[in-house]
């Protein structure tokens, strides 16, 4: 069932969020993942396997059409920027086979990007930028957590250094930011090994790897805080 008809698995933030911002647009015609043929990884076209359908229709039933705007306030310098990005959830036709596993493409954030989104047979969300899968989010629901939260913070004052972009971070690992970590409650659902979430009445920290294929990725940071201090 679409999660904008059943958002089980959700938090109540993110419910709230796709109740005030999501829409569902009719799905564009396509071919079954069932009909189509799908390079493995020396290049033979084969039929799609079945773990390959199973999830990659899951995802067009569960989000296919969806759509939202995510708020985001951000700190360049002495300027604050204040956006608003489209999400879209329509597969493309593009398939991968992985390391292990496949994954699938499909729209992600509009905006002009040097990587796809890709969601993988596991279950993950990632990128890629012409080399191997990475990760960025558990899952998609991790992935619509994550943007809840954002966007709940969007009247709050971001902190430099920032980012505008995931695959370009900021670096800000010192010793005062482990002290701010410390003392901050974390957000699970909203939190994966690649992109994690602290946040309190108020101050609200995100750690992220960055979209980029360069080993290790870089770290980026993103803060806000209610009152403007930390």
């Amino acid at each position: 069932m679409h999660v904008l008809d059943n958002p089980d698995g959700l938090s109540t933030r993110a419910q709230v969020f796709l109740c005030r911002a999501g829409t569902r647009q009719p799905e564009q015609p396509r071919l079954l993942t069932d009909f189509m043929q799908v390079p493995d990884r020396s290049g033979r076209l084969i039929a799609a396997p079945l773990e390959l359908t199973v999830r990659r229709e899951d995802f067009a039933a569960r989000f296919g059409g969806l759509r939202y705007d995510v708020r985001r306030s951000v700190r360049i310098g002495d300027e604050r920027l204040d956006t608003l990005r489209r999400w879209q959830f329509d597969l493309l036709d593009m398939v991968r086979a992985e390391r292990t596993g496949w994954s699938f493409a499909w729209y992600g954030e509009r905006v002009s990007s040097p990587v796809f989104y890709l969601a993988h047979t596991d279950g993950r969300f990632g990128v890629s930028s012409g080399g191997p899968f990475l990760e960025v989010c558990p899952s998609i629901n991790h992935l619509i957590e994550g943007h809840a939260l954002m966007d709940e913070l969007y009247d709050w004052e971001p902190v430099p250094p920032s980012s505008l972009e995931a695959w370009v971070p900021n670096d800000m690992t010192n010793a005062h930011l482990g002290e701010l970590l410390a003392a901050l409650p974390p957000v699970p659902e909203a939190s994966g090994p690649c992109d994690r979430w602290w946040r309190s009445d108020e101050l609200a920290i995100r750690l992220f790897q960055g979209w980029t294929g360069s080993q290790p990725r870089p770290t980026g940071v993103m803060i806000w805080s209610r009152n403007g201090q930390i």
